[in-house]
């Protein structure tokens, strides 16, 4: 099964330090020769982002940062794990490493997860 992970950090523009970057270094590392981790990445700053909305026929774009929001998206991982479960377990050790923030877990579709009659 494959999961996304949406990780929202509470400390958007405050780099790392460099004991944090080496010990996600270490991490994505190790879990990247497990199988378990597929592909991950690090959003830049909102501020050189954009947003793009869609109502009807119109659409509207505003430019970052979006202070606004307290959910901005640091970044984001595919992980390879067999169940939910293992999926939540993988996010608390991340966690444990980036600190604090909120990792949203989605399954993704995948044809052997269609319901019998739903794919």
């Amino acid at each position: 099964m494959k999961f996304l992970g949406i990780y929202k950090n509470s400390k958007e523009g405050t780099p790392p330090t460099q004991e944090e970057m080496t010990r996600m270094g270490q991490l994505v590392e190790e879990s990247f020769r497990s199988g378990v981790l597929v592909a991950t990445e690090g959003c830049l700053p909102s501020a050189l982002g954009a947003r793009v909305r869609r109502d009807g026929t119109k659409y509207s774009v505003t430019d970052g940062p979006f202070t606004e929001s307290k959910e901005l998206v640091g970044g984001f991982a595919i992980l390879n794990v067999k169940s939910k479960q293992e999926a939540i377990e993988f996010t608390k050790h991340f966690l444990e490493v980036a600190g604090d923030g909120e990792v949203e877990i989605r399954q993704v579709w995948e044809e052997s997860s269609a319901a019998p009659g739903k794919a």
